[in-house]
């Protein structure tokens, strides 16, 4: 009996916790993308894209292209920088004409979210292709 009390009161307690966690889960970075994109071998045509957390450590993205009902799925690092962003952003690696995403902001926050690098992108960065970045400034919904 003293041990379901105890489990009853653990569950009521991380109930608001899970709670607040599934809440954050259900908000999207959307961004109007004006070119096609590399994440792993998927390419991602150009037009409104929508990211958002498919598990609740954060760690899975699902990513939507809204105008050709395309989605698909990648892990994401999380990882502390030293500034909070100012804006959510998608951050891309532009190697001539090839786009590849490989970070999210989250506005007011330290932490980014790093996408793995794409074999594409391993194969110019092995041929030392200099990359530029490429910056799109998103919205929360």
């Amino acid at each position: 009996m003293k041990y379901a009390k105890r489990i009853l009161v653990l569950m009521l307690t991380m109930l608001p916790v899970l709670a607040s966690a599934q809440l954050a889960s259900n908000q999207k970075i959307v961004a109007q993308v004006p070119f096609e994109f590399v994440i792993g071998h998927q390419v991602i045509p150009a037009g409104e894209c929508v990211v958002k957390w498919a598990t609740m450590d954060a760690k899975t993205l699902s990513i939507r292209n809204v105008d050709v009902k395309l989605q698909m799925f990648s892990w994401a690092l999380p990882d502390q920088t030293n500034e909070v962003a100012g804006n959510y952003a998608m951050v891309f690696h532009k190697y001539g004409n090839q786009y590849f995403l490989r970070e999210l902001e989250v506005r007011g926050s330290r932490t980014i979210y790093r996408l793995p690098e794409s074999p594409a992108e391993a194969e110019l960065t092995a041929k030392n292709v200099t990359a530029t970045e490429q910056i799109l400034i998103a919205t929360l919904n």
